[in-house]
């Protein structure tokens, strides 16, 4: 019986996960998107997600940032702060952002229905207590906000909140430098592409596959019971630095 398992799951094709999937980078929303989104957000009385659409739009944070914010990162002393600062989990880094007049609005409206207080998170878990929403009903959230006014799904995801108001101000004032520190970007010229990294990593691409290089002393092999001379190791990163050269 097992066998039988073993065969049929060997025996069934591998179903790409990305298929009949809309990938790539998600556009931001338009102004008269979000105020439409408010708008439906403030009639059907949603404090929460009210709340959590317009920190998400202010902050120009990424989703796992937004979901795991705690009181204390936007209203330490019981009211929402002007401004507030939080560091990212994926880099790291503080990122500083402005809270606007009806964000802070809607932020004091919920915690004080929801009766959250300093040490708790500020969008918990309706299913397990104690706990923040995860990534993925952030996203459900999104999508639900998204199909209620009448657009795509698809086409838009979380990233599209922490887009819409970078564009605005990018728009407004051609200032790029700007809106990568506002993002939390540290790198002027944007992230590394795949390829950008690979090379910064030690790899390159050869008849269609990926061979890993190493570090620089790893092109040539360790002698047998001694070490690599100095002269080797410079003649092999020179020789590394020589091929990504050409390659690029």
């Amino acid at each position: 019986m097992e066998t039988e398992l073993n065969r049929n799951a060997e025996g069934t094709p591998r179903v790409p996960w990305n298929k009949s999937k809309m990938i790539g980078s998600k556009p931001p929303l338009r102004t008269k998107n979000v105020w439409s989104i408010r708008t439906k957000l403030q009639v059907e009385g949603r404090l929460r997600d009210l709340a959590m659409f317009n920190v998400a739009i202010d902050s120009k944070l990424r989703g796992c940032d937004v979901v795991t914010l705690k009181v204390e990162d936007i209203a330490p002393h019981g009211a929402a702060l002007d401004r507030a600062t939080v560091r990212q989990r994926k880099t790291g880094h503080p990122v500083r952002f402005e809270l606007t007049e009806q964000t802070r609005e809607a932020i004091d409206a919920y915690i004080k229905a929801a009766g959250r207080r300093p040490g708790d998170f500020l969008f918990q878990s309706r299913r397990f207590p104690g706990r923040s929403l995860t990534t993925r009903q952030c996203a459900r959230l999104v999508s639900g906000w998204i199909a209620s006014i009448g657009l795509d799904a698809a086409f838009y995801g979380t990233h599209s909140l922490r887009r819409t108001r970078a564009t605005l101000i990018y728009r407004r004032t051609g200032n790029l430098r700007a809106v990568q520190l506002l993002l939390g970007h540290r790198r002027k010229h944007g992230p590394l592409s795949r390829d950008q990294g690979r090379r910064r990593l030690g790899y390159r691409r050869a008849g269609g596959r990926l061979n890993y290089l190493g570090r620089a002393d790893m092109l040539c092999p360790r002698p047998k019971g001694g070490f690599r001379p100095r002269a080797v190791i410079l003649a092999a990163s020179k020789a590394r630095r020589h091929f990504f050269r050409n390659e690029t």
